[in-house]
């Protein structure tokens, strides 16, 4: 049965884990091999009861909104991601789609990237993922669903944001991104969620409709960008951009030059941790 596939895949992707492969404190010593099943839950957004009940073969057709993060929190590969949806009764993630998988190599790259905040996107501007780091910094996405984790949604609607910008560089950004939204309309064509989201900005947004009916080109790259944070006051970063080769995932990187008051005050933030920190963003 493919309920039984699934529980026996769930189990053993997650036995096969070691803390230290998601990113986490090896926390002494472990009576059974791999991740608890309350750590693949915290980092997949589910309960622990939903995940032991697909565990045991006891929920079916979980949608692909809890496919998702749970192939992201397995560090599973795009064969085993596409398993995965074929056995909980979903078609494979096809191309011609937005890319939205974090595979084990970028994982472990974030993993690596522990002393500076992260932050990954897809083509349509949603965040995939941030490090703790970044989440101390940018406000926890872990918790929002939907519009809610999308950069350009939240630019356009006024969301809070953290990023201070004068009238120009609000302008330029905002062309920045809808010339980035146009391009993905373009390679993918057939993505759902993204035409979507622009038809939903369209209508929520004179602004958005304005900019995207001049059909802006831009491009978003490396930049500099002064956060005002709730804890730590104002600080400017480098903010850069590194794409994901054969994909639109990109890694949104922000450091501080060595030395300087912006590195001592991400080092504080660091130190601290996450708190309070609980601010929205816009990016």
């Amino acid at each position: 049965m493919a309920s039984d596939e699934l529980a026996t895949s769930l189990r053993t992707w997650r036995d096969r884990l070691e803390p230290r492969d998601a990113g986490l404190p090896a926390g002494g010593q472990r009576r059974a091999p791999g991740l608890r099943r309350e750590e693949v839950a915290q980092l997949a957004g589910l309960s622990v009861d939903y995940l032991a009940r697909l565990e045991q073969g006891r929920a079916t057709n979980p949608s692909p909104s809890v496919l998702g993060p749970l192939a992201r929190a397995l560090r599973l590969t795009d064969e085993e991601r596409a398993h995965l949806f074929r056995v909980a009764g979903h078609a494979e993630p096809r191309t011609g789609r937005v890319g939205r998988h974090l595979t084990p190599g970028v994982q472990r790259i974030m993993d690596r990237l522990g002393d500076v905040p992260v932050m990954v996107l897809d083509a349509s501007w949603q965040v995939i993922a941030t490090n703790p780091l970044g989440t101390a910094l940018m406000g926890d996405h872990s918790g929002r669903s939907g519009r809610e984790r999308n950069i350009v949604w939240g630019l356009f609607t006024d969301a809070p944001s953290l990023v201070v910008r004068d009238p120009l560089q609000q302008t330029a950004f905002e062309a920045e991104t809808v010339a980035d939204l146009h391009a993905a309309i373009g390679r993918y064509p057939d993505d759902e969620e993204l035409r979507s989201l622009v038809a939903d900005l369209q209508a929520a947004s004179p602004r958005f409709a304005e900019v995207w009916a001049r059909r802006p080109v831009a491009e978003h790259a490396s930049t500099r960008k002064t956060i005002r944070h709730p804890e730590i006051g104002e600080l400017t970063l480098d903010c850069d951009v590194l794409r994901v080769v054969d994909s639109d995932v990109r890694l949104i990187v922000y450091t501080a030059a060595p030395g300087s008051p912006d590195a001592r005050a991400l080092a504080l933030l660091g130190a601290l941790g996450l708190q309070s920190f609980s601010a929205a963003t816009t990016g």
